[in-house]
């Protein structure tokens, strides 16, 4: 019986005669974090506009980002670096759909992105042996078939975007070599070059660089605005102390770095955890983990703003009204004009990503 009744409502749903499942099946999450849980099991999580859970997935082993399908309920959970696979998660049953694994030789660095239409997956990929980025191709389709592959433009590359309204990809290569057998060590720190490299349909349109003097300045995540200007956090690899971990970029331009005096510097601990553009773009939002703060900056003037701290603070992206904010520590919360306002739960402990669908 219930086979039949599975025959029949497919068959309609190929009739085109009932509506096709959206995000709004899922309960209309606004965004996608993974977290920890306090029995050591892990999980991916619909977190709605009012910051509430809509939905709680398991997964198998610690998550980093998703990649969210543009049309359809579905996500792609990636595993923390340097993991080999990835689940496509339909997130109104909780079903898996497919489970990617990265080719022999490769491993993911935790990010994916989707072309405009949805029919295809991009992921950032280590091809260890040579030391080269990749970037995957799968047929969403076919299930999420790997069907090719292409360079990243660089080394180490981390996060992937997709610029709006378009198919280009711009590529945050890290500059750093890694290798399984030596775990996450850094194999390469004194001959790094971190870039920008933007793609469309494999190939490379251009590719943005730091002046020479910061080339241990790792480019790792990156935020869109809306006209399509990049913004990107770096994580400093070098000694001593690097004043400047967030930069902007608009094609055909160069690279504008954003720097703080010395004690803010100081309070990120060379590192930027995520990123995130406010909705209209005229602000910068930067989280550091180990330095417990979250930086806002003006993305016109180019100029900080405001600190706010919060230990092990990671996730960010907009809200309507300033950005939303999450923690290792289980805090989520808004950070605006009129301050912060947070909740925190014993229940889940956020990872470093916050994606917006």
């Amino acid at each position: 019986m219930q086979a039949n009744r599975r025959r029949f409502l497919g068959g309609l749903l190929a009739a085109g005669l009932i509506p096709k499942p959206t995000w709004a099946d899922a309960g209309g999450p606004a965004y996608l974090a993974a977290a920890a849980k306090p029995d050591g099991s892990f999980t991916l999580c619909g977190i709605g506009k009012a910051l509430d859970i809509t939905f709680e997935i398991p997964l198998p082993a610690r998550g980093h980002a998703a990649a969210a399908h543009p049309t359809r309920p579905q996500a792609v959970a990636f595993a923390r670096r340097p993991g080999t696979f990835a689940l496509v998660i339909d997130c109104v049953s909780g079903a898996v759909k497919a489970q990617l694994h990265s080719p022999q030789g490769r491993h993911f660095y935790g990010h994916g992105a989707f072309s405009q239409d949805g029919d295809w997956l991009f992921t950032t990929e280590n091809d260890y042996e040579q030391g080269q980025g990749r970037i995957g191709v799968w047929d969403v389709s076919k299930g999420y078939t790997r069907v090719g592959e292409f360079p990243s433009g660089g080394v180490g590359p981390h996060d992937i975007k997709r610029l709006p309204a378009s198919d280009i990809l711009v590529v945050a290569n890290g500059g750093v070599d890694t290798h399984p057998d030596s775990g996450r060590v850094k194999l390469n720190i004194a001959t790094m070059q971190p870039n920008l490299t933007y793609l469309e349909q494999g190939k490379i349109i251009e590719v943005a660089e730091l002046p020479s003097e910061l080339h241990k300045n790792s480019i790792r995540h990156l935020a869109i605005g809306p006209d399509g200007q990049v913004a990107f956090g770096m994580q400093w690899q070098g000694d001593g102390q690097m004043s400047a971990l967030i930069g902007q970029h608009r094609q055909g331009q160069a690279i504008q770095l954003i720097g703080a005096d010395e004690d803010h510097a100081r309070a990120l601990d060379g590192y930027i955890g995520s990123i995130a553009y406010s909705r209209n773009g005229k602000k910068i939002a930067v989280t550091s983990p180990r330095g417990g703060v979250v930086h806002q900056y003006d993305a016109n003037e180019l100029t900080f703003d405001q600190m706010f701290e919060l230990p092990d603070v990671c996730g960010v992206a907009p809200l309507d009204r300033g950005f939303a904010i999450t923690s290792g520590r289980g805090d989520i919360g808004s950070l605006g004009s009129a301050g912060a306002a947070f909740a925190q739960s014993d229940a889940l402990r956020w990872d470093n990503h916050l994606v917006e669908i």
